[in-house]
């Protein structure tokens, strides 16, 4: 793991469930979240991913990459452009800085309609998957 390696893409379809389950899960009950009707009444084309549920997905890709050893000391990340069901959000990542075990991953996610996420993430990563000697999951580092 080095500053300028590029993480892989992460292609996530943005279903409806997707949707509704993330906002559940996170006790987010907005009904901009679950209900297309009151979602439209408020000016929205329908219902739209919560940042919980973006928080998560964001930690999962960097985790899937990583590796489960991996832990996450900080999530910095903005929200743009909405997740609307029917859509992809594509993730990316790139190592901006390594210092031993921690690094800073600017991480972001695009739609069909624009930019959702962008923002920095740091974690630390075992000494032996960072050098790419330890076991990771498949597609990550090692």
């Amino acid at each position: 793991m080095k500053a300028g390696d590029e993480l892989p893409p992460l292609e996530i379809a943005v279903t409806r469930t997707l949707i509704v389950a993330g906002a559940l899960a996170s006790r987010d009950y907005q009904d901009v979240h679950h209900d297309p009707e009151l979602a439209r009444s408020k000016g929205s084309p329908d219902i739209f991913m919560n940042i919980l549920t973006t928080n998560g997905l964001v930690g999962r890709y960097l985790t899937d990459h990583f590796g489960p050893a991996a832990v996450l000391r900080k999530v910095a990340i903005r929200l743009g452009a909405p997740n609307y069901p029917g859509d992809t959000m594509v993730l990316r990542g790139r190592v901006e800085e390594v210092v031993g075990d921690t690094a800073v991953v600017r991480v972001t996610g695009d739609n069909g309609i624009g930019r959702h996420v962008s923002g920095t993430v740091t974690l630390t990563v075992p000494t032996a998957a960072a050098e790419g000697t330890g076991t990771v999951r498949p597609g990550g580092a090692g």
